[in-house]
Parts: structure tokens; C-alpha cells; sequence
């Protein structure tokens, strides 16, 4: 996934929506210790600022630096570009070491990783007992019977440009393997159901949109998916440019390390 986002990366951090602070709540209601945090794919770092309201430091990691000249900073959020090519120990070592981090957190992106690899490193770093690793995201997007209908059409349009990776993803990480501990909120095969909801017009859907790695990859193609035609349905559909209070539709597994 190298690359995919770092194209629109300001789009990205304009664009994305946040995520309420009673799931960080309830994230850190489970961890006994705030020490250390690792907030994973952190993009522009929006989850790492929500973990940061309750461990005494975050350290927030990507592959992309673009992204990462983009992220929101913080006092107590230190932003680290990992390259792929850094082995397992090293990263390992970066973060804390062994038996360090109270709170992993993946926002929208643990669909792209190489989960082998990294639960294997997730394994090693959490503490135990009472290390916590939280995965989410979110797809679906509500606003009325009218735009969800044409939203869904437009989007079919969409789908020869998405990469493979994110199946798991578009299923709501129900086929996403998760190798943990329940801790109550989802599990491997049964994710937490949550809403995100939000105020929005349909210019902040627009840049929402603009953000997704498969309209950065159609034009790579000479493909516009966001003609003037296809933006004007979904205006009508949306009913005009006016704000509206709708819902992203998110999915939630959490767990501890298995003993």
C-alpha cells in the first residue's frame, strides 16, 4: 500500500471524520497502566490525538512521510516515518521494546498490513497481562433514502479501482483474522457494530471522497470517477449543498494477547 494515500495526503487529513471520544474511553477503561501507546497507520494522526487524552505518550507511526508532514501534533505524540524495509526488532526496539505498550490502536488501516508480521510484533510488544490492541474503520455512509441509494450506484463505479487488500475491509473486518482475546468489544468474525455521527455538506463529502486511494488510482488509469455528470447525481441527491447530520457506519475488534 506504499504510496496510496501520499498523493492526497492533505485531502486526507481535511476530509476524514473523526472518531467520538467515548471510544477511547472505553479503550482505556481496559488497560490498567497509561504509560505508552502505539497508534498504528497513523495517517494524519487523528486516533493518535484521541489516544493521547489518556496515556502519557503516544508513539504514532507510517510508511508514508507525506502523511506524516500532515499529522496533527501534540505534546505528548511523537511521530515516527517506519519504512518497511525496518526488520521486526527493530521496530520492536523503536516503539518501547518488549512487554512495553499498554494500547495499540490501527484506525482504517490494518486491512493493508502484512498481519502475520504484524501481530507477530503486536504479540511482543503488548503488556501482559492487560495489553490492549483495537482495530476499527468504517465504510458505509447514511444520509437519506435518496442519496444512499444513488451514493451506492456511484460507488459501484468505484470498485475495479480498489486494491485487493481491502476485502476484509469492505466485508467490516468480519473476514479480517484477529488472533485475540475478546475483551467485549468484537471479535475475529463478530466485530462491534458502532456509529460515527456527524454534521456534513456535501462539499465535505466531496473532500471525503477525493480522498479514497481508488479515485487517486482511476486517474492513474486516465479514469475520472468524479465527473461532472456523477458529482451533479449525487448533489441532486444529496439535496443541494446544505449541511446535513449523518452517520459513518464503523466496526470495532479488540482484545488482549492470548495466554
Amino acid at each position: 500500500m506504499a504510496g496510496l494515500f501520499d498523493k492526497q495526503a492533505e485531502i486526507y487529513l481535511d476530509a476524514r471524520p473523526t472518531y467520538p471520544a467515548e471510544w477511547y474511553n472505553m479503550l482505556a477503561e481496559l488497560t490498567p497502566h497509561y504509560s505508552l501507546a502505539w497508534d498504528v497507520g497513523t495517517g494524519n494522526g487523528q486516533a493518535a490525538v484521541g489516544v493521547a487524552e489518556h496515556y502519557d505518550q503516544v508513539i504514532a507511526t507510517d510508511i508514508s512521510e507525506p502523511q506524516l508532514k500532515c499529522a496533527m501534533q501534540h505534546p505528548r505524540i511523537c511521530y515516527l516515518h517506519t519504512p518497511l524495509s525496518l526488520s521486526d526488532d527493530e521496530l520492536v526496539n523503536l516503539i518501547g521494546g518488549e512487554n512495553s505498550v499498554d494500547l495499540i490502536t490501527v484506525a482504517q488501516a490494518v486491512h493493508w498490513f502484512d498481519l502475520p508480521r504484524f501481530y507477530s510484533v503486536v504479540k511482543r510488544l503488548l503488556r501482559k497481562p492487560g495489553g490492549v490492541i483495537a482495530v476499527w474503520g468504517y465504510k458505509d455512509i447514511k444520509v437519506n433514502p435518496t442519496f444512499d441509494a444513488a451514493g451506492k450506484r456511484w460507488f459501484e463505479t468505484t470498485l475495479p479501482y480498489w486494491n485487493s487488500k481491502t476485502q476484509s475491509f469492505f466485508g467490516g473486518y468480519c473476514s479480517l483474522p484477529f488472533p485475540f482475546e475478546s475483551v467485549g468489544l468484537g471479535s475475529e468474525g463478530n466485530p462491534l457494530a458502532l456509529d460515527i455521527p456527524k454534521e456534513l455538506s456535501f462539499e465535505g463529502y466531496m473532500r471525503m471522497v477525493k480522498s479514497w486511494s481508488a479515485i487517486a488510482t482511476a486517474k492513474e488509469h486516465g479514469v475520472d470517477l468524479l465527473s461532472e455528470g456523477a458529482v451533479k447525481e449525487l448533489e441532486d441527491a444529496w439535496g443541494g449543498a446544505d449541511v446535513r447530520t449523518i452517520v459513518y457506519k464503523g466496526f470495532m475488534l479488540a482484545g488482549r494477547v492470548k495466554v
